[in-house]
């Protein structure tokens, strides 16, 4: 999720726990202890640019780690509240903070490595957008109204707001599943991997990609109210086979290592950028729902087979894409 609503929901989670003579302090503790989590992006390497892609919600974002990391923003805050706080207490509401950023991070799309080191699968739920303005708006709502008023209802209330949203997300989520599989259906389509998750900032309009006989499709699905929901074709384009693709590379080669580390990253979800010959994008996102155009991949250059990859983002969207993407979100 965005850092701010991190700490939105931190504060909204530290809030509900508290004294009502702490609530003040608990929101300020909350909210800035689940930030702490996202220090693993600072985990990067100027020659290695794939390295920041392994590390971002790693560790620092597993269910192990949440008294590790309550622990460090205690020993944070403690020189400014120990005066006003024990420290027990600014544990307890640095933990309910805390707690919070590896969950709603795995309620995305990116990947979370929630289990570690028991597992290093990457979460991804896909049942919320990385911005979702409704979301972060109704926590904002909850936390001023437990500041002004120092009590916790308000922030209960807002937790569950937060509960009843994602489940919302979830119900959105099996939705457009279901017509995605209707649309494949009628198309002949065998479906063998298929990942549906939130376009940008809302629950209406959803992303679908699905496999079938080595082309990924990809398609919008806009669930609205019972019989008002409606699929947008998207674009089609063929997955990457290693073996087919690349056969010159070996696994000794660096590029060959790469590529493997990206393709983890990207849950296999690879095809060639139909706009540059020599970029692997990852096929899970676009800035246009319909578009096999990725947000993001990796340039190789084979003729240089032991050096890194470069990981380059590609994040121009025209006022044509634009008014395609409102004209589905706003089903006109």
């Amino acid at each position: 999720m965005d850092i701010v609503t991190q700490g939105l929901i931190g504060a909204t989670a530290a809030q509900a726990g508290a004294r009502p003579n702490e609530v003040r302090l608990a929101s300020l503790v909350g909210f800035c202890a689940p930030l702490l989590a996202d220090a693993d992006a600072f985990i990067r390497s100027a020659n290695d640019s794939l390295l920041h892609l392994e590390y971002h919600r790693h560790f620092t974002h597993s269910l192990l780690f949440i008294p590790v990391g309550a622990l460090l923003a205690s020993l944070l805050f403690w020189p400014l509240l120990r005066k006003r706080l024990a420290f027990k207490r600014i544990y307890l509401y640095a933990f309910f903070g805390y707690a919070t950023a590896g969950i709603l991070d795995a309620c995305t799309s990116y990947g979370t490595h929630l289990l570690w080191p028991f597992s290093n699968d990457q979460i991804a739920w896909s049942i919320i957008s990385i911005i979702d303005p409704v979301f972060s708006l109704a926590l904002i709502i909850a936390i001023v109204v437990g500041i002004i008023k120092n009590q916790q209802l308000a922030a209960r209330a807002g937790m569950v707001f937060v509960a009843a949203y994602l489940s919302i997300g979830v119900i959105q989520q099996r939705r457009a599943e279901s017509l995605t599989h209707l649309q494949a259906q009628q198309r002949g389509h065998t479906i063998e991997r298929l990942i549906v998750k939130p376009t940008i900032c809302n629950l209406l309009l959803w992303r679908s990609v699905y496999e079938a006989d080595g082309m990924y499709y990809v398609n919008a699905v806009r669930v609205g109210l019972p019989g008002n929901s409606k699929v947008y074709p998207g674009d089609k384009i063929e997955a990457f086979d290693f073996n087919r693709d690349l056969p010159q590379l070996t696994d000794g080669m660096k590029v060959h290592r790469d590529i493997e580390r990206f393709e983890l990253f990207s849950d296999g979800y690879l095809a060639w950028h139909p706009e540059h010959p020599n970029v692997l994008g990852d096929v899970r996102y676009a800035m246009l729902p319909t578009s096999v155009r990725p947000l993001w991949g990796i340039e190789l250059h084979l003729e240089a087979p032991d050096a890194h990859v470069q990981f380059d983002t590609y994040r121009d969207m025209s006022d044509t894409e634009r008014e395609a993407f409102l004209a589905m979100l706003l089903n006109n």
